[in-house]
């Protein structure tokens, strides 16, 4: 299976950074694709799965994802197969309005 939802560990980092200097308080959630989650539960020894805010230098907001092994560890080394993922999508704009969620 190829990891075609993967940023590189620099990326993440500059995008983490940027978040917690400048959040985005407009963004309500993320739409996560289903590929981010299979491919992550795919690679050897990920238990469960950690998510991370970022902007990236367009402003936009991403919520990355890592694996985490048993020991609460994240898994991050392209070298072993552990990436990191960003295929999601911000809310706003790809967001259901009827949520009981969204309108909290």
């Amino acid at each position: 299976m190829k990891n075609t939802n993967t940023i590189p560990l620099a990326m993440a980092q500059d995008w983490a950074a940027r978040w917690k200097s400048s959040p985005i308080p407009s963004v309500k959630a993320f739409l996560i694709p289903e590929a981010d989650t299979t491919q992550l539960y795919a690679e050897t020894g990920v238990e469960n799965i950690r998510a991370y805010m970022g902007v990236d230098d367009r402003g936009k907001a991403h919520l990355m994802l890592v694996g985490v092994d048993a020991n609460g560890k994240d898994m991050i080394d392209s070298t072993k197969g552990w990436y990191i993922y960003d295929f999601t999508v911000p809310c706003p704009t790809m967001c259901d309005p009827s949520s009981p969620l969204y309108t909290s």
